[in-house]
């Protein structure tokens, strides 16, 4: 081989190389370069902790105070043993609830039907102290997957929205997409 034929096949190797990179890059789904959505989210995305009203401890009172749950990636999320808590230590464990993607379910304190969109605690008592409290979701491997506090007294945060008082477990980890509908437990 010649110095010029030796030049135009290491050009030519350059080109396509150049040609198969760009190919390549082209070829890459949106979310390999970390730009798009990484499969589920499941957040607490709303707290209703002071029922309306005088709050006796009616049904009807009990079921005013809430945690609303939201899965905002595309795909469903199997919410199977995960667990809802509050700073004292109540839990309440999901059973057969699987959250479709973009989709938020309420898990209510007092006694209901479940839903797809509604599950009930079951509970005579309210778990979510007005003043001050956190909710913590965890995942069914323990790992925490969000929480959210209140403290009505020094921040003036309702709970209601995102503020300093939210964090992120590490995990943002997901149930292994068994299962049927709603449930229920708590402990």
């Amino acid at each position: 081989m010649t110095a010029s034929q030796t030049f135009t096949a290491r050009r030519l190797a350059a080109a396509a190389l150049s040609a198969a990179a760009l190919v390549g890059a082209a070829a890459l789904p949106a979310a390999a370069d970390g730009s798009g959505p990484r499969g589920p989210q499941v957040e607490i995305s709303k707290v209703q902790y002071d029922a309306p009203g005088h709050g006796s401890r009616s049904n009807r009172s009990l079921n005013e105070e809430w945690v609303q749950i939201t899965n905002s990636g595309r795909d469903s999320v199997n919410l199977d043993d995960w667990t809802l808590s509050n700073r004292q230590g109540r839990v309440y464990t999901f059973h057969h609830l699987r959250l479709n993607g973009h989709s938020t379910v309420r898990v209510h304190t007092g006694v209901g039907r479940d839903t797809y969109r509604d599950v009930y605690q079951d509970r005579r008592n309210f778990v979510w102290d007005d003043r001050k409290d956190t909710a913590t979701l965890r995942n069914d491997h323990r790992r925490v997957v969000d929480t959210i506090s209140w403290d009505a007294r020094h921040h003036g945060d309702d709970g209601r929205g995102h503020g300093d008082n939210r964090g992120h477990g590490s995990d943002r980890g997901h149930g292994d997409n068994h299962g049927g509908g709603p449930g229920h437990g708590h402990r």
